[in-house]
């Protein structure tokens, strides 16, 4: 069953319509703003086209969505919110944002946690990018769009796709006609994207790209056997992990096959050689975007990132013991490998943005437990910084890019008139400090404000329980 673009955005327009849905009771008292007409005075912003900051700006809302941007004046009757001494940004788009979560011990489905701390770190849109339980999570959007939970926008991706593996959760089809069949259920089933992993196959990838293409759902990958080189001519949307799952570059590649030295020769990458531009020219060329995920692979690095009280607050009592043990294990093999790397995978993600290429970002909070929802994506900001980007590039890079590749750019991603009101008033000026971006006070999803606070508040010690 093909579903056109025209439909799918009417979708997307009613779920993010406010108009004659009540809330929850239970969630009412989470709510700061709720009013027609809304104006924010005096405040900076940081609006997501890339742009660098401005300051004594007044951004209005009317019925949830951006009226005007500038010095105007504003609506009689409107619900003042003095901005000074904040920032305003647009809602982060998070493409790699699952709702379970992993510890090294552990994998729990957070139906509860994970979409109240995304949207009360600043995320009002996410792509899941992999699902261990498509059902949880298309049931968990259902309930989102009719204002029965708070969390954000949400893109579902199917589940798993990958070749040989042990792994119970993933479906790993033997063929192109099996992995056809597995794309065809869950299209009609509702999911909105695919994720292939690292031991797929080319031709099941080709497959899985041609029957989700078919009915006007697109793919994206975690990939090793199959290069990004190959999976751009095969047809891809988008690549995850930046230069982690990238193996092109390998001396012993052979072909379908993950090759055990793909990591150890991207240390002696040069960011400006062949090699590399022409797999950026490649990936350009198709429009293949490509997601940062630096905020879960910083934590195989020793020592970081810095211990944050707030992220243990979160954890439950068990998991937040698991983790300090296995932050402790990884600190102690103090690992030139991963130092190194890590370097390189900065390098990589400025050379390509630097080269043309559309950069988007996602926390996917999986490995040992510490990059939290919502908590990994503002920490995503502060990485990006540390890469070389400036706030204005970092803010289009978790923001409009995000809804570039999701197709949603009309609607959202930046702070211009004519798009929903998904916005994160910010305590401090961003642009002068990074850090700032944990500052968050309320956020705007479809211009109803909720009170971040609060909404942290609720989830402690909940993290690895629900």
């Amino acid at each position: 069953m093909k579903r056109s673009l025209s439909i799918f955005m009417a979708c997307f327009l009613v779920a993010g319509s406010s108009n004659g849905q009540e809330w929850a009771s239970n969630i009412q008292q989470f709510i700061a703003v709720d009013a027609s007409v809304v104006a924010i005075e005096n405040v900076t912003i940081i609006d997501g086209t890339g742009a660098g900051a401005v300051a004594g700006q007044t951004v209005v809302i009317r019925d949830g969505m951006i009226e005007s941007v500038g010095t105007g004046t504003v609506p009689d009757g409107a619900h003042l919110i003095d901005g000074s001494g904040k920032t305003l940004i647009p809602g982060m788009v998070g493409l790699h944002n699952h709702t379970f979560y992993t510890t090294s011990q552990r994998r729990v489905q957070l139906n509860f946690s994970a979409p109240r701390m995304y949207l009360a770190s600043g995320v009002t849109t996410i792509r899941t990018t992999g699902s261990y339980a498509p059902y949880s999570e298309l049931g968990l959007k259902r309930s989102v769009n009719s204002r029965q939970r708070m969390g954000p926008r949400m893109f579902v991706t199917g589940p798993y796709i990958d070749g040989q593996s042990n792994a119970i959760h993933r479906s790993t089809p033997t063929s192109p006609d099996a992995a056809r069949r597995v794309v065809k259920y869950w299209s009609e089933e509702g999911v909105d994207w695919f994720k292939v992993y690292a031991n797929i196959s080319s031709a099941e990838l080709s497959a899985v790209i041609d029957e989700a293409h078919t009915h006007g759902i697109k793919v994206t990958g975690h990939l090793c056997s199959v290069t990004y080189r190959e999976a751009v001519v095969l047809g891809i949307d988008n690549l995850e992990h930046g230069l982690y799952a990238n193996s092109d570059y390998s001396k012993t590649k052979v072909k379908d096959e993950c090759p055990a030295d793909y990591r150890r020769v991207m240390i002696d990458l040069n960011m400006s050689g062949e090699a590399v531009q022409t797999t950026f020219r490649e990936m350009i060329a198709a429009g293949v975007g490509m997601t940062s995920t630096l905020a879960i692979y910083e934590h195989v690095v020793p020592n970081r990132p810095p211990v944050e009280q707030r992220v243990l607050d979160a954890m439950s009592p068990e998991v937040q013991k698991e983790y300090l043990r296995t932050r402790t294990r990884v600190s102690d093999r103090n690992s030139q490998l991963s130092k190194d790397l890590w370097i390189k995978a900065l390098e990589y993600e400025k050379a390509f943005v630097e080269a043309g290429g559309l950069l988007a970002s996602g926390v996917d909070p999986t490995g040992y437990g510490g990059a939290l929802p919502g908590y990994g994506d503002q920490r995503n900001y502060e990485l990006l910084h540390e890469a070389g980007f400036n706030s204005g590039e970092v803010v289009q890079i978790m923001s409009l890019n995000g809804a570039k590749i999701l197709g949603i750019d009309e609607e959202t991603g930046s702070i211009e008139a004519g798009k929903h009101a998904d916005l994160i008033l910010i305590n401090g000026d961003l642009a002068s400090d990074p850090a700032l971006i944990r500052n968050v006070e309320i956020v705007f999803r479809d211009g109803v404000g909720f009170d971040s606070v609060a909404i942290i508040e609720s989830i402690e010690g909940q993290v690895g329980v629900r």
